[in-house]
């Protein structure tokens, strides 16, 4: 067969060329900025994210967006890059069984001072509002004794959070009794939405929050810590960093609600766990 007579190689049908090192660029670039470890799988889902940041931009190519993150430490641009490659899988009442500790656990610790909670990778608020609806249960309040914190370092799903509005299907599976007590139906306009009750967003302080961040501005101690399905994002290096933080707003009676698939075991000198995926700090005295 003639030179002239061999078959081309299939053309590339992505808009942008995305070499190796652009993802080895972006795989460093988003652990040093928030801690995700990318693996290589995750290859086709960055470029299908960060692909549209550079037509929102009018870039040619993800060197040169890539470039403009590394100009500009502070810049911008970060915040979108962040949000476009941080992965937000919830629902309400995920894992039903932590809601129902809680309950428990409010229940023990009774009336008086207010209980503090925290959901540190609240994502679209599902799970802070579950928790606080978790906590007029326990109450049998609208108006229980307790703060939640929600925090998240994706700015976009936490403006979708403060809003409070869903999809009617993201509460369809919800006890008829719970979506009657806690969620408003939309009409007219809003037609197959619902709205969380006004008194579980005045619950609900959301903030934004890098759990990369030297210290948690955040104060504490609180009752129950709810960081679950989020440190299979990092590598263990990283894990140990934020355990150490986060028990350092953790009293001694206070739990850690972890996700079904995260295994601590090689921070026991931190937190020991008490339950199905419960830990409590590790007394100081015992800690290595």
């Amino acid at each position: 067969m003639s030179a002239a007579h061999l078959p081309h190689p299939p053309a590339d049908p992505r808009e942008f060329a995305f070499s190796d090192r652009d993802f080895r660029r972006v795989c460093q670039m988003i652990h040093a900025r928030a801690g995700i470890a990318l693996a290589p799988g995750k290859r086709d889902m960055v470029y299908g994210r960060l692909s549209r940041r550079l037509r929102a931009l009018g870039l040619s190519g993800f060197g040169p967006y890539l470039d403009l993150l590394e100009d500009d430490p502070a810049g911008a641009e970060w915040q979108h890059f962040t949000n476009a490659l941080t992965t937000n899988l919830t629902a309400f009442f995920r894992e039903p069984h932590h809601f129902e500790r809680l309950r428990a656990q409010l229940r023990e610790i009774g009336g008086g001072a207010t209980v503090r909670l925290w959901s540190c990778a609240a994502s679209t608020g599902e799970e802070p509002y579950s928790m606080a609806i978790a906590a007029c249960e326990a109450f049998g309040s609208l108006a229980p004794p307790v703060r939640i914190l929600a925090t998240d370092i994706d700015t976009q799903v936490l403006a979708t959070a403060r809003r409070g509005v869903y999809p009617l299907e993201r509460v369809a599976a919800l006890d008829e009794g719970l979506r009657r007590r806690y969620f408003q139906r939309g009409v007219g306009p809003n037609e197959g939405r619902c709205r969380v009750h006004p008194a579980l967003q005045a619950l609900v302080e959301f903030r934004q929050l890098n759990l990369l961040a030297p210290r948690y501005e955040v104060g504490g101690p609180f009752a129950a810590i709810f960081c679950r399905n989020v440190m299979i994002y990092f590598d263990k290096p990283t894990q140990r960093a934020i355990l150490a933080r986060l028990v350092g707003h953790m009293g001694d009676g206070s739990l850690l609600y972890t996700g079904h698939s995260e295994n601590y075991l090689h921070a026991a000198d931190l937190i020991q766990p008490c339950g199905r995926t419960l830990y409590r700090r590790t007394p100081p005295a015992t800690r290595a």
